[in-house]
């Protein structure tokens, strides 16, 4: 049994949602079900009666019912989730179209705004009817290079109106990554800025967008918001305009919310890029149904919260957060850096807004651990009733801080999924406890469990999560994939003879407590600060360095976080001295991201590959981090890791 940090009240649990939910099943099946456990526990025996649960608790609004929940669970891949549905998903997010204040904007110190749903709503309508008139239909990619700003949601809500499918980047991304995912899917529209601010410096963007556009010949327009600058000139970039000169001058027009299937593509997720390019995800409808059911029943959403979430457009947790107008609560958005100027910034405006749901990452709860802030001491937290957090994995000792420095009674909710799922495998509920170290449950719907090798289920030890059935956000295909071949090989090809969803995570399912302890990752994505990045975007940059001659980037567990080790095999003639340093880190910096900068870069004499000359990054991580190595055979040269054992000491 873990350490119990926090035990919900009896008013707690009777006004939480997921209470409201129970009794809700239990009217409509006849039930007496009383616990977290055995509503789970039917969920996953009872998938297409819980997901029909959900449509209707969650108030889906469509204009053509569904003729059937699923159409075959066990076509998996490849289940339809609701067909003969016809629903839009923003219509979905905009059904509050009052004086309620939907988004409130922070930029650091620099810029804020506010916005209500009556306003949202318009400022929607305004641009969807310029996007049609620009010939926007449904089908066709709309796309942002943009920061953290209302334009941003703004930009996505009109593209789905239309019927559109959105995907988007935060403007913290290099200019090969943009293309790199973006220019794979053909958009028609792309939404940027001029610039962003971090740390009080400004970033212009420009420039990045005018080489993205002229990367992308598939773009008709770029819609240019000011951030930076009043209106600043964007002559060089083709086809451009300013979005106050794009939006529509009609003041009220309504918007015509395209009916679509269930499966049609409303947006498209990247995945990092481990292989090659990103992968370029591509989900339906299915993401509100599993949004709404984690905001409004695991999170506890009501219309009356302020939820806030660290995150970038880049990240899945961006598209997640901005569900949570289909609860119409207020969704407050930070661009910037969250730790400026000092480490009490976000408690500030936690204190100031009156946010009552905050969302962060594992590494940022350890920066604030290692540094000794205590936010209970400094700021008035009395709104603040739940922290959510994801992207890496979080000690025990991170649990146990939360309820020592930050607040003593609140849902401490640690939650973890994926991308490919734009939610969540495990997550937490308010009518449950919460023990130091554990997520707290499995996701309502969602059949997890561990498997070892052999893919039989394990429980109180460590092996691999799966999902032994279909859920309605999974993708319902990948871009340019003959076949479903890459989709099928990426999560079905490790257990060939089970059909299940292997994710790439290390866990333990506690017997005792129902809980989850999360390990990693079990494949080559590297987290650092709990963001996934793919190696293939670090080699792609250093390895037209010419001092180098070959490269390898693994992650390594350090100080409850993951960093960055880059090996580097360098040129004939050259010697890996600060001057090289310095410009590999400059490099990543300006063309990929500051995220994919190493935390150090280390000289090698080789790096080791297979006999059909794939790098094998999986070897050096176990190394690194004090794991067997198990397939030394398969190496073309394996005594390239004795130097990697050889420096391992030091490494640690």
């Amino acid at each position: 049994m873990g350490k119990l940090l926090w035990q919900p009240s009896e008013e707690n649990i009777k006004n939480a949602n997921m209470t409201r939910f129970i009794n809700f099943v239990n009217k409509k099946q006849g039930f007496e079900l009383n616990s977290y456990t055995q509503l789970y526990n039917w969920s996953i025996e009872n998938i297409t009666d819980f997901w029909a649960a959900m449509w209707e608790f969650g108030e889906i609004k469509a204009s053509q019912g569904y003729n059937a929940v699923v159409d075959d669970l066990k076509r998996f891949p490849g289940t339809k989730w609701f067909p003969g549905a016809r629903l839009n998903f923003a219509e979905n997010l905009l059904r509050y179209r009052d004086d309620h204040v939907a988004y409130v904007f922070k930029g650091e110190t620099q810029k804020s705004a506010r916005m209500t749903y009556a306003e949202v709503y318009t400022s929607v309508a305004r641009l969807a009817k310029s996007l049609r008139e620009m010939g926007v239909t449904p089908g066709d990619r709309v796309c942002a290079y943009m920061p953290n700003l209302i334009e941003t949601v703004i930009a996505m809500l009109a593209a789905t109106s239309i019927g559109a499918t959105w995907a988007s980047c935060g403007a913290e991304l290099g200019t090969q990554a943009v293309p790199d995912r973006l220019g794979q899917i053909e958009p028609k529209v792309l939404f940027t800025a001029d610039g962003y601010y971090y740390k009080s410096r400004v970033f212009n963007i420009l420039n990045k967008a005018e080489k993205i556009a002229k990367e992308i010949p598939s773009l008709e327009k770029i819609v240019v918001v000011s951030y930076v600058e009043p209106k600043p000139d964007i002559s060089n970039i083709p086809n451009s305009v300013h979005y106050d000169d794009f939006l529509s001058s009609e003041k009220q027009p309504e918007i015509q919310f395209e009916q679509l299937p269930f499966d049609h593509p409303v947006v498209i997720m990247f995945s990092s890029g481990t292989t090659g390019k990103p992968k370029c995800m591509v989900q339906g409808a299915g993401v509100l149904i599993n949004h709404l059911k984690e905001l409004i029943l695991h999170t506890d959403l009501k219309r009356e919260d302020s939820i806030m979430y660290i995150a970038s457009p880049s990240w899945m947790m961006w598209n997640w957060l901005q569900s949570s107008l289909g609860v119409g609560a207020t969704i407050v958005l930070f661009d910037g850096n969250p730790l400026y100027p000092d480490p009490g910034a976000m408690w500030k405006l936690i204190q100031d807004e009156k946010i009552s749901i905050f969302g962060c990452s594992a590494s940022y709860i350890n920066y604030l651990r290692s540094q000794g802030v205590t936010p209970r001491k400094d700021f008035d937290l009395s709104s603040l009733r739940e922290i959510s957090q994801t992207g890496s994995v979080l000690s025990a000792e991170g649990f146990e801080y939360v309820y020592q420095e930050i607040k003593k009674d609140l849902h401490f909710n640690s939650i973890s999924g994926g991308t490919d799922i734009n939610g969540c495998f495990c997550i937490g509920s308010p009518t449950l406890p919460v023990y130091a170290g554990q997520l707290q449950a499995r996701g309502l719907g969602m059949r997890v469990k561990a498997y070892d090798e052999e893919g039989s289920p394990i429980v109180d030890q460590q092996g691999e999560l799966v999902c032994e059935a279909p859920t309605p956000s999974m993708p319902i295909y990948f871009w340019n994939d003959l076949n479903n071949e890459r989709y099928n090989k990426t999560y079905f090809g490790y257990y060939p003879k089970k059909n299940v969803w292997r994710h790439g995570d290390y866990i333990v399912h506690y017997g005792d407590t129902g809980g989850i302890t999360f390990f990693g990752r079990s494949d080559a994505v590297l987290k650092p600060s709990g963001v996934r990045i793919g190696t293939s975007e670090i080699y792609n940059v250093v390895e037209k360095i010419e001092e180098i001659a070959d490269s390898v980037a693994i992650g390594q567990s350090w100080k409850g976080d993951q960093r960055v080790i880059l090996f580097v095999k360098i040129a004939s003639g050259n010697i890996l001295n600060d001057e090289l340093k310095n410009k590999i880190r400059k490099t990543l910096r300006e063309n990929a991201s500051p995220r994919h900068v190493p935390a150090l870069i280390i000289e090698v004499p080789d790096i080791p590959y297979t006999f059909s000359m794939k790098k094998v990054e999986s070897a050096i991580t176990n190394l690194i981090n004090g794991r067997p190595v198990l397939n030394r055979d398969a190496l073309n040269n394996p005594e390239s890791l004795d130097y990697f054992e050889k420096i391992l000491p030091e490494l640690q």
